[in-house]
């Protein structure tokens, strides 16, 4: 059963949220069209890990999802090609059956997907974002295609980091820190109650509503992730070889597979390097750390005598305002992000040095809390209180529950659209592929 979201709050300016729409859904395309572009067709039906998809699937699925929700959902339209329906739905085949299936071939996929695109903007201009439909109210359902498209980007960059061969992205490299050296290695968090989740933003999802009040006790926190030198520090104390700092299931992982390290990371003449996008190069050991699974951020919290911060106060530390007892949209307040205050979008093709974007910092000096890594907490994926699964089930409810750990703040191929301070993000506590990183706290 689907339910209603919480209604935004009124006084939206309604064509600043269709502009706002028409932005995000262009900027989606651009950054689908890049990545798809930028390797040949063999490269794109080809399955580079068994975890994940062929990049010609996740280009047709993003069309296919946009003409279930937009033109037939929004507008009502006859599905344009409802044979594929079942080929693009991704609780219906697993990533690894997906190259047997009868895929559309690059050339088509494109079309299919620039056809339903033309006919969605043409929705988004003529459809009222007013008017009771909760699908379309303050352009929900354009917003949500928007943020489901760079998720969709976000794994496709992933697969880019899986493949075998040359480089084909580039990108610049991200600004430099300034006094990072003299930043405190911790930040108090004062104990008390702080509003968690969200209302009033109007594309937030429904596993980040309702807003509700969490009352967290003082602790302390990183003022930056972990980085490549402290973790570094980690391995060479016998971080991998000590079953005494892992979890049972964990220690299980690292003796099946052999794990010494992040994922990427291999050790030459003394040193360790990691591939990065098809470049070899030397671990950075003032960038945070990547590619860890949640077992491996919390193996190496217990090695240092810490924990890693559970998932409500650590959007204490990005949101709460301490002089006004309210919650910000971001850490640096209620505006959008902007290049000087978070490393997103796929601006740059790596985590910025721990100590940079001293625009972003929250109130209490906590930096670099959105964007660079996606940071695991300790926390397992569970719905708030009041949770009303919208608009369909599949998006969170269905994986609530122990199995999946919450990662918060986004990573360096997060879009804007899809990141702010109350976005959940949630996988399984094996995963490394993805762009995790972490930082840990401690009790006082």
């Amino acid at each position: 059963m689907t339910h209603s979201p919480t209604p935004p709050a009124t006084g939206l300016d309604t064509e600043m949220l269709r502009r706002r729409a028409l932005a995000a859904l262009l900027t989606a395309r651009e950054r689908t069209t890049l990545l798809t572009d930028s390797v040949d067709d063999h490269e794109l039906n080809a399955q580079h890990s068994p975890l994940m998809s062929p990049l010609v699937w996740d280009l047709a699925h993003i069309g296919n999802q946009e003409e279930l929700w937009l033109l037939r959902g929004v507008a009502g339209r006859e599905p344009m090609r409802p044979e594929i329906d079942g080929l693009y739905d991704a609780f219906e085949h697993p990533r690894a059956s997906r190259p047997s299936l009868p895929l559309l071939p690059p050339a088509e996929a494109r079309s299919y997907a620039a056809e339903v695109r033309g006919r969605a903007l043409d929705i988004l201009d003529s459809t009222a974002l007013t008017g009771g439909r909760p699908l379309v109210d303050a352009g929900f359902a354009f917003g949500m295609i928007a943020q489901h498209e760079q998720q969709h980007d976000e794994t496709m960059l992933i697969t880019h980091q899986l493949r075998s061969g040359p480089a084909v992205l580039t990108a610049p490299e991200p600004p430099r820190p300034d006094g990072a050296a003299a930043l405190p290695a911790e930040v108090l968090v004062p104990g008390g109650p702080f509003t968690m989740g969200t209302s009033t933003e109007p594309w937030a999802l429904d596993n980040e509503r309702p807003a509700h009040v969490r009352d967290v006790p003082p602790f302390l926190i990183d003022t930056t992730p972990v980085t490549c030198g402290a973790y570094e520090r980690f391995i060479e104390d016998g971080g991998y070889t000590e079953r005494r700092w892992w979890a049972p299931a964990g220690w299980a992982m690292v003796r099946e597979h052999g794990l010494t390290a992040p994922l990427f990371w291999r050790r030459d003449a003394g040193q360790w390097l990691r591939r990065r996008f098809g470049v070899t190069e030397p671990v950075p050991a003032d960038e945070p750390v990547l590619h860890v699974s949640w077992y491996e951020a919390d193996a190496y919290a217990h090695w240092a005598g810490r924990r890693l911060p559970t998932e409500a106060e650590w959007e204490k530390a990005a949101r709460h305002d301490p002089d006004s007892g309210r919650s910000r949209r971001y850490p640096w307040g209620d505006e959008d992000p902007t290049p000087d205050r978070a490393n997103l979008s796929q601006r740059h093709l790596r985590p910025a040095q721990a100590g940079a974007y001293a625009a972003g910092e929250s109130p209490l000096g906590v930096r670099q809390l959105i964007g660079d890594v996606w940071e695991w907490t300790s926390s397992d994926f569970l719905p708030y209180p009041g949770f009303a699964a919208f608009p369909y089930r599949e998006y969170s409810e269905v994986f609530f529950g122990p199995d999946h750990k919450v990662l918060r703040g986004g990573s360096f191929a997060v879009d804007a659209v899809a990141c702010r301070g109350t976005f959940r993000n949630w996988d399984l506590p094996v995963r490394r592929q993805i762009f995790s990183g972490f930082r840990t706290a401690r009790d006082l």
